[in-house]
C-alpha cells in the first residue's frame, strides 16, 4: 500500500495537521500528536500519575462540534497555539507559558459557553502519555478505498478527515485492513515496522464535516447498516522506530 498522507492532532479534538515525515520511536507516540486537550470541566487528569481518561471529559468533536468550525495551528519552535475564526486569527498563546494557556482557556470560555460543564482548562501531557483514545493503539491508520466504499453506500463524498487518522493509506482494497489480524505487520523501507492492535470503533465525531462544523451525516448509522460493525481504519503500535514519508509504501 502507498502511504497518500499523513498528519498529526496537536490539540485533542483541534485542527489536523499535514506532515510531510516523520521520525518514529519504538513504543513511543505519534510525534506531536495530542500533546495537549481542554477539560470539559475537572477531569480528575493527574499529570503526576497520568491515566487514559475517556474523552468525554474533553471538549471534542463527539458533543462539540463547533470546534471544527476553528482553524488552529501548532508552532513546535515557538510553542505558540493559534486559533483562526471566519478567516482570522481570534487568539495565538504560548502553551508552554501559563499567561498563553489561560489565553487559550478563556477564548473557549467564550466560545463553547453554551456546552461547558465546567471552567475549560488546557492541560498539556506530561513525557510518554498523549491524550489519544485508545489506551494501547498511538497511531491510526485509513484506508482511503474504505473510505470511497463509504461513499457509494452515503450516495455523497465523505471527507476522509472526519476520520482523524495519522495514516491514510492508498492502493489497499476497501476494508482490508479490517481482516488483519492483531500482530500483522507493516513495514517502510527506511525501517519503521507498525503492528496492528485492534479495529477503530466510529463514534459521532465523524458525522461532523471537517471543513463546515456541520453534523451532517450519520456514520456510524450507515457503516452498522451496511457492515453489522462500527468499524474504519485500525490502530497500530511502533514495533520498530525509523522514518517515515509521505509516497512509500507499506
Amino acid at each position: 500500500m502507498r502511504i497518500d498522507s499523513l498528519y498529526r492532532y496537536p490539540v485533542k479534538g483541534l485542527s489536523p495537521e499535514p506532515l510531510d515525515k516523520v521520525t518514529l520511536d519504538a513504543g513511543g507516540h505519534w510525534p506531536g500528536d495530542r500533546m495537549f486537550a481542554i477539560e470539559n470541566g475537572p477531569s480528575g487528569f493527574d499529570p503526576t500519575a497520568p491515566e487514559h481518561q475517556p474523552k468525554i471529559k474533553f471538549l471534542m468533536l463527539m458533543r462539540n462540534e463547533a470546534l471544527a468550525r476553528l482553524r488552529t495551528r501548532y508552532d513546535d519552535a515557538t510553542g505558540v497555539l493559534h486559533i483562526a475564526q471566519d478567516g482570522t486569527e481570534a487568539i495565538a498563546g504560548d502553551l508552554s507559558m501559563e499567561a498563553g494557556r489561560r489565553a487559550i482557556e478563556a477564548f473557549f470560555q467564550r466560545y463553547q459557553r453554551y456546552e461547558l460543564r465546567g471552567a475549560p482548562k488546557l492541560i498539556v501531557a506530561p513525557q510518554g502519555f498523549r491524550f489519544v483514545d485508545s489506551k494501547s493503539g498511538f497511531v491510526s491508520l485509513i484506508n482511503r478505498a474504505s473510505v470511497a466504499a463509504l461513499e457509494e453506500k452515503i450516495g455523497a463524498p465523505v471527507d476522509p478527515l472526519r476520520f482523524r487518522g495519522n495514516i491514510y493509506v492508498e492502493d489497499l482494497p476497501a476494508n482490508a485492513e479490517l481482516d488483519w489480524a492483531a500482530g500483522t505487520r507493516l513495514a517502510s523501507p527506511r525501517g519503521v515496522v507498525f503492528e496492528v492492535i485492534k479495529r477503530i470503533d466510529r463514534c459521532a465525531a465523524t458525522n461532523v464535516d471537517p471543513q463546515t462544523g456541520q453534523r451532517d451525516m450519520e456514520i456510524p448509522k450507515v457503516l452498522m447498516t451496511a457492515y453489522g460493525h462500527l468499524d474504519c481504519g485500525v490502530y497500530l503500535k511502533i514495533a520498530e522506530g525509523g522514518g517515515l514519508m509521505a509516497g512509500e509504501r507499506l
